[in-house]
């Protein structure tokens, strides 16, 4: 008698059993380490409402500012790892494992890289006064006066100013570093001749190239920028494999089902591909990449360890 009563009460746990939810059953919400209206903010919400169309769930910008960003980050990895807190990372993740190593989270243990959505590249840009005219011109100069040209940055840590120190560790030669509290006020002093030279925003720096206030000698990243598509990279003038600028992309918890991250990037990587997503960027200059979780995840733990070299040759400590 008993074995027929087996089967019967492996049906009955079977159908007391809840269903499976398909993922995403109810809104996501991603996480901005920056405040509403910023450019990673805007970004995170033309693709957050995309990706939310293709899964058939809201998919809600949270903007949770400070600490360079490390809020939202420690935040989202100290979520559950179930695909409904991620983060829209930008490419000061990277820089913050080195300059701020006590964040209370590690950047590779605490976080899954999902996928690498869009960049935007800086433009290596100088005032007309240098007389230069390549990035082979500039190198030449800068040797033949080390310690005299002076850059300036929006701060201490930023893309422009880490650009710049790339630079000077790949070409050998020794500049003056000239920070400022935002990039306004260092345009406005690099058009005056005040510094010579500067890694700008491409958005930026086509704006004021247009003018002819300033000089541009190529773009940042490995493929040319959408905004001056006839500018040569770093790369392409010589300093192979330079490969700076903000980049964004999400991340989940660790430990989060492969399943769901596959889901999140294809849904990610379609909505980078839409026509309606590309005019939107192309205004703000941002170029689209995409590609797979272990193309990202290689890429994070690239970018950590290049600007980990970086920060400790140049001596950059957090403001």
């Amino acid at each position: 008698m008993r074995w027929l009563l087996a089967p019967l009460v492996l049906l009955l746990a079977v159908a007391s059993a809840p269903a499976q939810e398909a993922y995403p059953s109810r809104p996501v919400r991603v996480i901005v380490g920056l405040a509403a209206g910023s450019s990673t903010d805007v970004t995170a919400r033309i693709i957050g409402q995309k990706m939310g169309q293709a899964l058939g769930q809201s998919f809600i910008v949270e903007n949770r500012p400070g600490a360079g960003g490390n809020i939202a980050t420690g935040f989202v990895a100290h979520n559950p790892p179930d695909g409904y807190t991620l983060l829209f990372g930008s490419a000061s993740v990277t820089v913050n494992a080195t300059l701020m190593p006590n964040a209370g989270f590690d950047l590779v243990k605490d976080l899954t890289p999902i996928v690498l959505l869009a960049g935007v590249p800086n433009i290596l840009v100088v005032h007309p006064s240098l007389g230069v005219k390549t990035v082979d011109d500039l190198i030449a100069k800068a040797k033949s006066k080390p310690g005299e040209i002076a850059y300036a940055s929006s701060g201490i840590g930023t893309s422009p100013h880490l650009s710049a120190e790339l630079f000077s560790m790949m070409a050998s030669v020794k500049l003056v570093h000239v920070p400022y509290k935002g990039s306004s006020q260092a345009m406005t002093d690099l058009m005056a001749g005040q510094t010579a030279m500067m890694f700008v925003p491409a958005p930026t720096a086509v704006s004021q190239l247009k003018s002819g206030n300033l000089i541009a000698l190529a773009s940042t990243q490995l493929k040319r920028t959408s905004t001056a598509p006839d500018l040569p990279t770093m790369d392409e003038a010589g300093l192979k494999g330079f490969d700076t600028g903000v980049w964004f992309g999400l991340f989940a918890p660790a430990g989060t089902p492969k399943e769901i991250v596959d889901k999140l990037a294809q849904a990610g990587n379609a909505a980078i591909a839409a026509e309606d997503v590309r005019a939107a960027f192309a205004p703000q200059g941002i170029d689209t990449i995409g590609g797979t979780p272990e193309q990202f995840s290689a890429y994070v733990k690239s970018e950590i360890a290049k600007w980990a070299k970086v920060i400790e040759t140049a001596g950059v400590k957090p403001q």
